[in-house]
């Protein structure tokens, strides 16, 4: 090739041209934690292009958001290590919007912005990455809480499982709005929004490959909206606490604690799935331990429980919510339940991890 036709060449490539990240096939590789061009063109071609909106457009280390009105501010982390990352329901991308956007709303608070941070292992394919991506862009705009900052690494192959993904959520809670785990007292009714143990369950089938008749499907969910009509109900709400590691059960032996009181449930109102039931009773695991990522306790004054009750069961993700038990005077701060039977027994503290790896 003579040396006119290889300037004629050179001259057709664009100037500064970079080739396109390969989603379909392409896989995680060193350079793109490197703080270099490689991570620059990720950023850039993946993240920020789901992910896009005004503060994140900013480009730095961090976003400056604008200055919120009365009130205090309301900071929640977490850390999401699910396994497998898809599952029936969702994957780590919306559980994690969902999980820190609940985690915020607990504490009473309106959900205003989220940060993403990725630790990405070397070789994960760059299509599950989009997928992902895309799944977290989705929830966080239904959700209307936006990804406003984040932070890429990663690390050698075998040094990590895929991705591992923290968010870090910010919301706004208005002056004299109390919600405490410490806030439960005496003659309080205890309230779940729906179904208990669908996440933990539907995490435990895929893993490890059990076919049900029924499919059991994540009730991943964000549950601002529903916390919202239910305060809209005006009913007197003392406790909101999302179950999720421990389940139904160590979420309530630890407001019993934080309260200084006694619980009862009982068996008979608990809403359980027969699919969820029947995996339990299969896998010899108690579904008051399993976990869920679209469910709340409510603890409210016993006089204003069916109108919270009505509030709950009028809005989608509350169709399935029940009264199940009360609060009552303890000094040992137990947790007990009524069983089917008519007789008693105690709810303790999960002792160990019987689902790891589920949130």
């Amino acid at each position: 090739m003579s040396d006119d036709a290889l300037k004629t060449g050179a001259a057709a490539i664009r100037k500064g041209y970079v080739r396109p990240l390969d989603i379909k096939h392409g896989r995680v590789d060193m350079a793109h934690g490197s703080g270099g061009r490689a991570m620059a063109q990720l950023i850039e071609e993946l993240f920020a292009r789901y992910l896009d909106n005004e503060y994140l457009a900013q480009g730095d280390d961090g976003a400056l958001l604008p200055a919120p009105g009365a009130g205090r501010l309301v900071m929640a982390t977490d850390s999401h290590v699910v396994s497998p990352l898809f599952f029936p329901g969702g994957d780590i991308g919306c559980l994690s919007v969902h999980g820190t956007i609940n985690d915020v709303a607990m504490m009473g608070a309106t959900p205003l912005w989220l940060s993403a941070a990725f630790i990405l292992e070397e070789g994960f394919k760059l299509a599950d990455l989009a997928r992902i991506v895309r799944s977290m862009a989705e929830a966080a705009k239904a959700a209307g809480v936006p990804v406003v900052t984040g932070d890429t690494k990663v690390v050698e192959r075998g040094k990590g499982d895929g991705v591992f993904i923290t968010t870090t959520g910010v919301g706004l809670v208005p002056a004299g709005r109390e919600l405490s785990g410490r806030q439960a007292r005496p003659g309080d009714a205890i309230l779940v929004s729906g179904t208990l143990g669908d996440h933990g369950m539907a995490i435990m089938a895929e893993r490890e490959s059990l076919g049900f008749e029924s499919p059991i499907v994540s009730d991943t969910a964000a549950l601002h909206g529903l916390i919202a009509a239910m305060r809209d109900s005006g009913a007197d709400i003392h406790v909101l606490r999302d179950p999720t590691r421990g389940g139904l059960a160590t979420t309530l032996n630890e407001i019993a604690k934080q309260s200084g009181v006694g619980m009862m449930l009982q068996e008979k109102a608990l809403p359980i799935t027969p699919a969820v039931a029947a995996a339990c009773e299969f896998l010899g695991l108690d579904p008051l331990y399993v976990a869920n990522e679209g469910k709340l306790v409510a603890i409210c004054a016993e006089r204003d429980a069916e109108k919270l009750l009505a509030a709950m069961r009028a809005h989608p993700l509350g169709a399935a919510a029940a009264i199940v038990g009360s609060v009552h005077e303890d000094g040992h701060h137990f947790v007990q339940m009524t069983t089917g039977f008519g007789g008693k027994r105690i709810v303790d503290w999960l002792s160990g991890e019987q689902l790891p790896r589920i949130c």
